[in-house]
């Protein structure tokens, strides 16, 4: 990081600090500690520097550790911790992406275990998607953005009926349409894959089938090049398998309660 960005300038190089050098190894540290599963540390490493980059990975590190521990019952702490720190790398940047999706992201798990209209009071939903459509406004390239979008709106379609979704402006077709976006910018990216089609089969797995099985198979041939990508395409696997012994009724019930 602050090594690449210097490399072209001799004379920055010479006199790269040793408090300079050390950020530099940190930041392969906490990148690798999170490639491989090991969260905690990748959070505690990226918060010797209190930067906004840092703050929003700590974040990401937090809901990653979250979301691999349980397949249904993410910690609230941990989600709560993560809201947190990337909230205050937006009192540093206002307008970086990285901290606007990870906060999007802990305010989505936050509302999933609330009631329809409990979430609907809480503005949560809204504000989740708020800040997503801000970084596409600015980047309309980011998979990621696209691929939460994607997933907001089936999960505002399935909680909240055709009423919910037409008050909050969500749609399937919507949905689908930020799903080819993020597939397009990341063909190979399981987390993105297993996400929409889990979204999808909680919604109605039996309307879906097709387009789920599509997704679900997308994620399992993608690379895993991280701990959280296997995590994902494990989840993957096993709902593929109840589309072979379950009914689309219970496929659709476990799939509600998979992250």
């Amino acid at each position: 990081m602050i090594l690449t960005h210097l490399a072209p300038v001799l004379a920055f190089l010479l006199i790269l600090s040793a408090e300079a050098r050390a950020q530099s190894d940190y930041s392969e540290a906490y990148v690798m500690a999170f490639a491989s599963g090991q969260y905690e540390e990748a959070c505690t490493l990226a918060l010797q520097i209190r930067s906004p980059d840092r703050l929003a990975f700590a974040a990401r590190s937090l809901l990653a550790e979250a979301i691999s521990a349980s397949e249904d019952k993410p910690s609230p702490a941990s989600i709560h911790q993560a809201r947190e720190l990337a909230a205050q790398a937006l009192e540093l940047s206002a307008q970086h992406h990285e901290a606007r999706l990870q906060l999007a992201i802990a305010l989505s798990l936050q509302v999933r275990d609330m009631s329809a209209r409990e979430a609907w009071r809480s503005g949560s939903g809204k504000k989740a998607r708020d800040l997503a459509q801000a970084v596409l406004e600015e980047d309309p390239e980011n998979a990621y953005a696209h691929g939460f979008l994607a997933v907001w709106h089936i999960e505002v379609r399935r909680r909240g009926g055709r009423l919910g979704a037409s008050l909050m402006g969500a749609s399937i077709t919507k949905a689908s349409q930020h799903y080819q976006l993020a597939r397009a910018l990341r063909p190979h990216d399981a987390g993105l894959h297993w996400q929409y089609a889990r979204a999808l089969a909680a919604l109605d797995a039996r309307k879906h089938k097709d387009e789920i099985r599509t997704a679900l198979q997308a994620s399992l041939r993608s690379p895993a090049s991280t701990a959280l990508d296997t995590v994902m395409q494990k989840r993957a696997n096993d709902l593929w398998a109840l589309f072979h012994h379950a009914s689309s009724d219970e496929v659709s019930r476990r799939a509600a309660n998979m992250l």
